[in-house]
Formats: structure tokens, sequence, C-alpha cells
């Protein structure tokens, strides 16, 4: 069967590169501010990510209805606020000291779809950052150039230094995507895996 993530998204590709499938990347037409609005400022960051998940994986499957599509979207929640890629380094530097000496969320959701229909899985884990200076988030910024990621920190990287403590499940959750969860659904449908 063919298996095709929904997402042009290299971290996520080189998560599932680590599985040792073969697979396709299909970049999904969904307008994320869209579904952000239609579901309205007082949904849960949780609920958002499942929902542009299911939306990039069936969006993609619609095209493709004899494969297995992956979907997913991560949100770093500071409380009630979601923090977005900051693009630039000033906006990261910003969120950085927003993150500095608090616990934030980190979701990461991800959707499978294929004829029989759409499979959610979602891991939520708890990133305690250590205060930081201007000048550390700024060191760290131009170390790591994290303005494609939320929460402008990359885990896999230098970014790890930032942590007092990660608390929660799957560790591959905090790059992109769950993979341990994400190894059992493609098993229940059929893939090899190792």
């Amino acid at each position: 069967m063919d298996l095709i993530l929904a997402s042009t998204s290299q971290y996520r590709r080189e998560q599932l590169e680590r599985l040792g499938l073969s697979f396709r990347c299909v970049a999904p037409s969904v307008d994320e501010d869209a579904i952000k609005r239609e579901l309205g400022p007082d949904t849960h960051a949780t609920a958002i990510a499942e929902r542009l998940a299911i939306a990039k994986a069936a969006n993609v499957a619609a095209k493709e209805r004899d494969a297995v599509v992956i979907g997913g979207d991560q949100i770093v929640a500071l409380g009630n606020r979601i923090l977005s890629k900051p693009v630039t380094f000033d906006r990261a530097i910003e969120q950085l000291l927003a993150l500095s000496g608090n616990e934030h969320q980190l979701i990461s959701a991800i959707a499978v779809a294929d004829r029989s229909g759409v499979e959610v899985y979602t891991e939520v884990i708890r990133m305690n950052m250590r205060v930081l200076d201007r000048a550390e988030a700024s060191r760290y910024v131009e170390a790591d150039r994290p303005v494609d990621c939320a929460g402008s920190y990359k885990i896999e990287s230098r970014g790890i230094a930032l942590f007092d403590r990660i608390e929660g499940g799957d560790h591959s959750a905090i790059v992109g995507m769950p993979l341990i969860a994400l190894t059992n659904l493609l098993r229940s449908r059929g893939f090899r895996i190792p």
C-alpha cells in the first residue's frame, strides 16, 4: 500500500524516514487560518491541532484513495496563548523570553487516513523552560536559527539546553510527530515495522 506524508516539513520527513518505510510527501491544500477562525478563539489548542492534522490527512487522502495518508500538526501553548512559527530572529527571541521560566504545552497531533476512515492520536508534552536573559535567547537564536519552529526552539539541537524539565510520553513528539503512536497506527494497517 502507498504511504504518503501530507506535509512538506523537513522535520516530519526526517522522522518518518527513521521508520525505514517507503513513502512520498504531498503538500496538503489546507487553509489553516480559516480553520482556526472557524473553530474560534475559545477552542482548546489540542482541538485545533487535531482538526488541522485531520484536515491535512483528509485533503490528500481525497486525491489518493488507495493510500494511507499521515497528516500532522503541532501547537505550542503558553496558557491560553498559541505561539506560531516566529519567522524572524526578533520574534524568536521574544517568544523565548515569553517562555522563559514558564511551563508550556507542546501538542503534537497526527491523523492517519485510509479507505476505512481517519484515526487521530495526540501527545501533549509539558515543557519547562529555565529562566533566560535576552543575551542567552539571542545567542541561542543565532546558533540554531529556529525561525521555522513554533516556540522558537529545536529540541533535537542546542534547544535542549533551554529546559529544566520535560514531562510526557513520547519524546519524538517534540520534534513533530509521536513516532511510537504512529508506528502502532501503521502496523494496524499492515505496515511491517521494523
